[in-house]
């Protein structure tokens, strides 16, 4: 497969359309056309539908995006940490990243990186906020499941899964009853809810009445360990306390799965810091499980 053609039809994708592709990029329109048109033709697939105003990925063209995105920036990373000659990343490496994650992992990452990078000047902001990462200044952004961004690149490094879990103290209800639920403050209503879990290849619907909203997970996680009600925490965050017996898990809690990926601005000119960082993460995160995650969790 052309790398060039794939990369221009990876370009184009991100910007939904040849001319803002082609605008941002400052590379010529038709050539861009081109090398899709011949991508297309090599792989005899047609990736986008060509509407009079909208450019659009075929049900092909996503999957392909999907899936050599990733591939792509670890090869523009590695280009990068060779043509850098080895020479040892130095100056101030700003990162934001969600509370969670941070609470969990950060202090123990941070703390390890700064003693392997002795001359990066780590600072590492918590805000579950979107931030402008040119306005505002940051290196990298840490974040769960964002929003496609066509200004930032980035890859996936941890991976999660989000559980009903209890009290042993607990009662599991009877189906058609309703449990108890700790609540993540603004997560659902204040009144009744349902929640569809999954266990050992079952499926089933479990209503719950919140009885306790936090804004904190960790707060939530002490709760149920209290045994006020049952809650939907990432696996990441109990495992300890289901091998502990001091929760019991109700199922796997049905939906997208929990992504926290790493972004920056530009795959161009990638600094030394950021290529540290990112290798970092990898090294701490090798197969991206929620269990990696959990080693950190105190």
């Amino acid at each position: 497969m052309d790398l060039l053609a794939l990369a221009d039809f990876n370009l184009v994708a991100r910007h939904g359309g040849f001319g803002r592709a082609s605008r941002e990029s400052g590379r010529p329109k038709a050539t861009l056309s081109r090398r899709v048109a011949d991508l297309e033709s090599g792989l005899a697939l047609r990736l986008f539908e060509r509407g009079p105003r909208a450019l659009k990925l075929t049900e092909e063209g996503r999957a392909l995006f999907e899936r050599t995105a990733v591939l792509l920036t670890e090869l523009d990373e590695a280009a990068a940490a060779i043509a850098s000659g080895g020479a040892a990343p130095r100056g101030r490496l700003r990162v934001s990243a969600p509370l969670l994650f941070s609470q969990a992992a950060m202090g123990t990452l941070a703390a390890r990186f700064a003693l392997k990078h002795r001359e990066v000047r780590l600072e590492v902001t918590t805000e579950d906020r979107e931030v402008d990462m040119v306005e505002e200044g940051y290196d990298l952004v840490i974040r769960v499941n964002p929003a496609p961004d066509e200004r930032l690149v980035g890859r996936i490094f941890l991976r999660d899964r989000l559980m009903a879990v209890a009290s042993t103290a607990l009662r599991k209800p009877a189906a058609g009853k309703t449990a108890p639920a700790v609540v993540r403050t603004g997560d659902v209503p204040a009144h009744a809810a349902a929640w569809e879990l999954s266990a050992r290849g079952r499926t089933r619907t479990l209503a719950v009445e919140p009885v306790l909203q936090l804004s904190s997970l960790f707060m939530i996680r002490d709760a149920a360990r209290a045994g006020i009600g049952v809650a939907c925490l990432p696996a990441s965050l109990v495992t300890r306390d289901l091998a502990a017996g001091r929760l019991v898990h109700w199922g796997d809690v049905e939906g997208p799965e929990i992504a926290l990926w790493a972004l920056y601005p530009s795959r161009r000119l990638l600094s030394s810091r950021v290529s540290a960082f990112l290798e970092f993460l990898r090294e701490a995160f090798p197969q991206g499980t929620p269990d990696e995650l959990a080693a950190f969790v105190d």
